[in-house]
């Protein structure tokens, strides 16, 4: 009996798979409305708007460009969208449209294979929207040049930092890649001009060649599961 009891009390003190701690850094950024399901219910009360998306979805796989992220969270505003009075979603103007297909091309040949799966938490802002959320007056978010998004693998910032800027010393350049990092794990592509920023090094220096030249943080992983599985 005393050996069924303990038996019972350890497997009350193993905590269950339901407690695991949950690695799901776009909830920092993504408020509801601006989720999957909101974005449903946006997609569903204009009948046109599942028309632009189709066709923007055709324009990104024809162009080589599909299929790197969820089409659907390529449709995201600002993180503030909701205190500005915004949409959580639109479809940019279709001149916009080639804007991304450099900066998606480059997440999806570099940055994926090297972090894994990342989340598209702000792309397009049409100018007002920008104005309001407080992004730069020259935001290549305003031409749908550039996608904020967070990895999906869990990792630290100081790994994110050193594994992106790895990234970006090899290929930046060539492709006139902008890399930023902002608060948590949140980072920024775009394909207009090769530069970067929010990079710190271990001893407080910044840019990413303190970060590389400082000493290569490791690439942390957590037994944490990641609950945002990706949608077509």
């Amino acid at each position: 009996m005393r050996a069924l009891l303990a038996l019972l009390m350890l497997v009350l003190a193993v905590p269950s798979a339901a407690q695991a701690p949950v690695f799901n850094p776009a909830a920092n950024y993504i408020t509801p409305g601006q989720d999957e399901p909101g974005y449903r219910a946006w997609v569903a009360a204009n009948p046109y708007r599942a028309l632009y998306v189709k066709a923007f979805d055709t324009y990104l796989t024809t162009y080589g460009a599909g299929g790197v992220v969820p089409t659907w969270q390529l449709l995201r505003t600002a993180t503030d969208w909701s205190r500005c009075s915004a949409q959580p979603f639109e479809v940019p103007p279709t001149q916009a449209w080639p804007n991304i297909v450099a900066a998606l091309r480059y997440v999806g040949a570099y940055v994926v294979p090297k972090l894994g799966p990342v989340e598209a938490v702000s792309v397009y802002r049409n100018p007002a929207l920008n104005a309001c959320a407080g992004g730069a007056y020259e935001s290549t978010h305003k031409t749908m040049g550039a996608i904020d998004m967070v990895p999906l693998t869990p990792i630290t910032r100081e790994a994110l930092m050193t594994r992106l800027c790895g990234i970006h010393e090899k290929s930046g350049e060539r492709f006139l890649i902008g890399l930023g990092l902002y608060k948590g794990l949140r980072f920024h592509i775009d394909a207009k001009k090769f530069r970067e920023w929010g990079m710190e090094g271990t001893q407080g220096h910044f840019g990413c060649g303190a970060v590389l030249a400082e000493g290569p943080m490791p690439y942390v992983e957590s037994s944490a599961v990641v609950t945002t599985p990706q949608q077509p």
